[in-house]
């Protein structure tokens, strides 16, 4: 019986995904083997001994000490692109609501005051104050082209826009999902100087902070508009309100309100919606619960943020799953140990990212205690469970 521990509400959808006969689920438990969150803050959080894995009901992991749970041999899991949609129909319509002046049409709107012809009156003559623009023909840069960025880019050639992309990490998968025609930047400045929309889907990391600050505002088109959907701190607000008020900005439209953005009279902030659909909650609690899943049966890792993908098909039987320090001669001397106890190696599979490898062997006889305690025993080994054995799991 695996014990999860959950730090918020979990999506339905979600926790079914863990049968009850071989889990028990709940927000309050001891010793769990595993921890499934959305935005509670762990880093002063103590940490029980007993878990094995993290798996964030969501993209960012900002609120989990990932540095922390490398080093106890946890892997940290989340959802990149469950919310995609959900972030991209917002970006949209953060792109409407800027080029339509709709949140200070709607603010004159709702001041208005008198009868229904008084009303419609002052309609037809405060009408021409928000007078918009279309998005056809205009061009939207988008730096981070994962799973959200690429499915903003398509959205956006779809409705007639140009399209600039920029990310030098750019995985194949996204390559090919992106539409054709989006026109590869050369670097970030050089998307900045072409477009008419700016929209950001990066971690906040040191080298995102502030990526858009007073000198690179200085080479935006003048009247452009930006959209931070993505994590606050990547647009410097100070810089960005002061290129509003000189008129350089357009509008700055983004998911983070402050004091100093949120009465703006040409920014328009959302308290964080970019993956507030129910739609997006149910895929990222079934993309995590499928991942701390297989992590927990099989040693199988995907879309986790601090370790390697790995994946070995299993046919029952018994298999030994380890993490170490990413250092020579660890998969030679766990399998001298096997061979010192007998076992035979049927299969298996190392995988490594920096400093952390994964290593999982299945064993044609089940091994002992003595065995799994001697490969634990192995400096640099930060963790190893026996999956289908009486002797650890």
């Amino acid at each position: 019986m695996y014990k999860i521990l959950t730090l918020n509400n979990i999506s339905v959808s979600g926790l079914d995904r863990l049968p009850r006969d071989n889990y028990e689920v709940a927000s309050e438990m001891v010793n769990p083997d595993a921890i499934m969150l959305r935005s509670f803050k762990m880093h002063d959080m103590e940490m029980p001994k007993t878990v094995k894995a993290v798996g964030r009901a969501g993209a960012g992991v900002n609120n989990i000490p990932v540095e922390k749970m490398t080093a106890l041999g946890v892997p940290v899991f989340n959802a990149p692109g469950a919310n995609s949609n959900a972030v991209k129909e917002l970006v949209l319509a953060g792109m409407l609501i800027a080029a339509r002046n709709i949140g200070q049409a709607w603010a004159y709107a709702r001041g208005l005051n008198g009868d229904d012809a008084e009303i419609g009156k002052e309609v037809e003559k405060g009408k021409k104050q928000f007078v918009g623009f279309e998005l056809p023909g205009r061009t939207l840069g988008v730096i981070g082209l994962g799973a959200i960025g690429v499915k903003v880019a398509n959205a956006a050639r779809a409705l007639g826009m140009n399209v600039i992309g920029y990310d030098p990490t750019i995985t194949v998968e996204s390559a090919w999902k992106l539409t054709h025609d989006v026109v590869q930047a050369l670097s970030v400045d050089d998307l900045l100087s072409k477009s008419d929309f700016v929209t950001f889907h990066v971690p906040l990391v040191d080298s995102t902070k502030n990526m858009i600050n007073s000198e690179r505002l200085k080479l935006m088109k003048k009247n452009a508009v930006l959209l931070n959907f993505s994590r606050s701190g990547i647009i410097d607000d100070e810089a960005a309100v002061a290129a509003l008020d000189s008129g350089r900005l357009y509008a700055y439209i983004c998911d983070f309100p402050s004091n100093l953005l949120k009465n703006h009279p040409r920014c328009i902030t959302l308290p964080h919606l970019g993956a507030s659909t129910a739609e997006a909650e149910q895929n990222c609690a079934i993309m995590v619960a499928d991942q701390l899943k297989g992590y927990l049966e099989h040693g199988n890792i995907r879309n986790s943020v601090n370790f390697p993908n790995i994946y070995l098909p299993r046919n029952g039987g018994y298999r030994i799953a380890i993490v170490n320090s990413n250092v020579p001669n660890m998969v030679g001397q766990i399998s001298t140990d096997l061979a010192e106890a007998g076992l035979n190696i049927v299969d298996m599979l190392n995988r490594s990212r920096a400093d952390i490898a994964v290593t999982l062997v299945d064993t044609d006889k089940e091994p002992s205690k003595e065995t799994i305690d001697q490969i634990r025993g192995i400096k640099g080994v930060l963790s190893v469970r026996c999956l289908g054995c009486t002797a650890d799991s």
